[in-house]
Parts: structure tokens; C-alpha cells; sequence
């Protein structure tokens, strides 16, 4: 790995995760605020809790990737609607990307810890960030309609919003 590569690959990780986060935001505003306490089984988180957390450890790898190190903290969204909190992560993500954007190929190329199970270059934790926002976004997408709301587009039209290609 060289400095090159990780500049490159960050580039290509901060254009995935803005264009995903638009579709993430509109995912969480769709949360019906009267039934934000809703989940499919006693084992699960709720639709409030997993939005929460999606959006608050979204940013929170970001800035941890920014400060090279991951603390052991709560990392929750902030908002008391589900509109509010969509305008949260939008803003958080938003400057989370662009300190990340702002860090030097070396500071990229800097071995982070991650709980002692990864010691990898912090630029190499983008990946965990994009797959972390498909993993829970994908969760919380099939809520939404057992709480009688619409499923946004994703990758591709929805039953509820038809793709406009």
C-alpha cells in the first residue's frame, strides 16, 4: 500500500458513502414517528433504536477515522423526530466526509486499532463505514412497511417509490 493508493482510495469510498447517504436519510426520515417504537421481534432493535444507532456510529467511524483512534463510546444520533434525526446524520456525515477528505496520504496510511482485533491503516476503515451503513439501512428498510410506511428507492425502485432512471 502506498500514500497514492490510500488518497485514492478514500476518494473512492467518501463518493460511495455520499452518494449513500441521501438514500439513508430518506430511509430514517420514512420511520413513522408514532410507530418508531415498532420491531419485528422481542430479540430486535427497535425502528428508533436502530436508526439511531445506524446514523450516530455512521458518523462516529468517521471522526474516529479522523482522529486515528476509535474510543469506547456511546454513539447515538441526536433528534427527537425521525425528520429530525435525518437532518442530523445528513449534517454530521457531511462533515465527518470532509474531515476525512482533509487528512494527509501519511495520516491515511496510519495503523489504527480497532478493539485489538484490526490494526489496519486508518484509510482501510472507510470500508467498515460504507458496509456498516448498507448492513443497518438494509435493516431498517424492511420496518418500514409492517409500520405502515413506504420503502424510498434503494438501489433501484421500490414498490412505493418507483425508480426514475
Amino acid at each position: 500500500m502506498t500514500p497514492e493508493f490510500a488518497s485514492i482510495y478514500r476518494t473512492m469510498m467518501l463518493e460511495s458513502l455520499a452518494r449513500e447517504m441521501p438514500v439513508t436519510r430518506k430511509v430514517i426520515a420514512a420511520i413513522p414517528d408514532a410507530k418508531r417504537d415498532w420491531k419485528p421481534d422481542s430479540k430486535a432493535r427497535s425502528a428508533w433504536e436502530l436508526a439511531r444507532h445506524l446514523s450516530g456510529a455512521d458518523v462516529w467511524f468517521l471522526n474516529s477515522i479522523a482522529d486515528l483512534k476509535f474510543p469506547q463510546e456511546e454513539h447515538f444520533g441526536e433528534g427527537k423526530t425521525p425528520n429530525e434525526l435525518a437532518g442530523w446524520y445528513e449534517k454530521n456525515m457531511n462533515a465527518g466526509m470532509e474531515r476525512v477528505r482533509k487528512m494527509t496520504p501519511q495520516q491515511l496510511m496510519t495503523p489504527v486499532d480497532f478493539y485489538g482485533a484490526y490494526n489496519l491503516p486508518a484509510f482501510a476503515y472507510l470500508e467498515f463505514a460504507l458496509k456498516h451503513c448498507a448492513h443497518h439501512r438494509g435493516q431498517l428498510s424492511t420496518y418500514l412497511r409492517p409500520m405502515g410506511s413506504k420503502v424510498p428507492s434503494i438501489y433501484g425502485g421500490s414498490a412505493d417509490e418507483p425508480w426514475q432512471g
